[in-house]
């Protein structure tokens, strides 16, 4: 049943890639005593924000994270995607950008590093990114987009 609902899955993969995610978290936090936000750390890189993370390696990081992905995708034949119309896109990223603003935060620094703290800030902010999201699909499914 499961296989027929995730064709496409690879558990072994998320595994891996969920391990590594938390080894990048835990380096930051140890070794710079900083939170592995991408947010932040986009904020950073493009100098909209001028405190934080020091900004070469905001650079890198989020340069890392595409080149990554192609490397996986080169060794491992990726994985078929589809994406909605450009301007779709567009307007989900900003309306993201603009949340992440107001949430002080985005998925990878409270999910990731303020659930690992026990933030309750993050707790409850990922309780709301959750539930967000659990709503969208309802309502596309009401829809008939999914």
């Amino acid at each position: 049943m499961i296989a027929a609902a995730f064709p496409y899955a690879q558990p072994g993969a998320g595994l891996v890639g969920g391990l590594m995610i938390g080894l990048a978290a835990a380096i930051m936090l140890l070794g710079l005593g900083r939170i592995a936000g991408v947010s932040g750390l986009a904020a950073r890189a493009t100098g909209i924000a001028n405190s934080g993370t020091p900004r070469g390696i905001a650079i890198v990081f989020i340069l890392g994270l595409p080149l990554g992905a192609f490397i996986v995708a080169s060794l491992t034949g990726g994985v078929p995607a589809t994406f909605p119309a450009p301007a779709l896109l567009i307007i989900a990223g900003l309306i993201v950008g603009f949340g992440t603003r107001l949430g002080s935060g985005c998925t990878s620094g409270h999910g990731v590093c303020g659930l690992s703290r026990l933030s309750r800030r993050s707790m409850l902010a990922t309780g709301l990114f959750m539930a967000s999201g659990f709503a969208t699909v309802a309502v596309m499914r009401l829809a008939g987009a999914l």
